[in-house]
């Protein structure tokens, strides 16, 4: 059985002190493929690092993640350019809008968030979304640009079945996480009208833990509590969840 974490900060400081250990327990559990977010230009040399050491199982997304779409924002876009342009990457992300942090730079989000879905046609590649308490927003830039060459994941969904239904129209795989476990998530309420061939798994560690590790640092084994709530509301076996939602993956990432 391959299990496939689809947005998992692995460089993250949180992993510092224990990463090889970390990453063995998902091993022992079957998970064998992580693709690895971009937040900004001051964690690109940990992303190569991880890639480094884990050659064949990480594989690495370039963008600016929209929290991190400060003054120096089109700086930053210099640099996710300058690396697309000198290496293969796996997607665009994550990227988006976040108005939860700070409304004051919609603006600037919704410019850096239109360019990164350009640079992602020219580079043939998928986008990973982060879209938080900004679902008009979103969808308002994805129904500008969409087209066949669009595609990739809304990270995290937490959505209605209604924005669900939408997010797929603009050819998005709806990523679920440890949110998919709490008492007030939601969309477990239903996910099971959702066709599974529009799901893939994610962890986002070291944030959003699953039950019953919810407010404790995430990680990628605990994705193994995610796959078991889904077989739960599908009713199908943990195993058909992981083949199905990697495939989808595969899909996605062409890879």
């Amino acid at each position: 059985m391959i299990i496939t974490d689809t947005h998992t900060h692995l460089y993250s400081e949180a992993f510092d002190d224990d990463r090889d250990d970390m990453m063995q327990r998902a091993f022992n559990l079957g998970i064998t493929r992580f693709f690895v977010p971009a937040i900004d230009s001051s964690y690109t040399k940990a992303m190569f690092k991880l890639e480094q050491d884990y050659p064949d199982n990480v594989f690495l997304m370039m963008g600016l993640h929209p929290t991190s779409v400060k003054e120096n924002y089109k700086e930053e876009l210099v640099h996710v350019e300058k690396q697309l342009s000198e290496r293969h990457f796996i997607a665009i992300g994550e990227i988006g809008i976040d108005l939860y942090w700070d409304k004051s730079t919609l603006k600037i989000q919704q410019e850096a968030f239109r360019y990164q879905i350009k640079l992602a046609k020219k580079y043939q590649l998928p986008i990973v979304i982060h879209c938080r308490e900004s679902f008009n927003e979103i969808f308002e830039i994805l129904e500008e640009e969409k087209g066949e060459d669009l595609f990739g994941i809304f990270h995290c969904f937490t959505g209605t079945q209604e924005q669900a239904q939408k997010a797929i129209s603009y050819n998005m795989k709806l990523g679920i996480g440890g949110v998919v476990t709490f008492k007030n998530g939601k969309i477990d309420q239903f996910l099971n009208q959702i066709d599974l061939k529009h799901i893939v798994l994610e962890t986002d560690s070291p944030y959003l833990a699953p039950t019953p590790y919810r407010g404790k640092r995430n990680e990628s084994s605990y994705i193994i509590n995610v796959l078991e709530k889904l077989s739960y509301i599908y009713g199908v076996t943990a195993k058909e969840i992981a083949e199905i939602t990697t495939a989808n993956s595969k899909e996605v990432f062409k890879v």
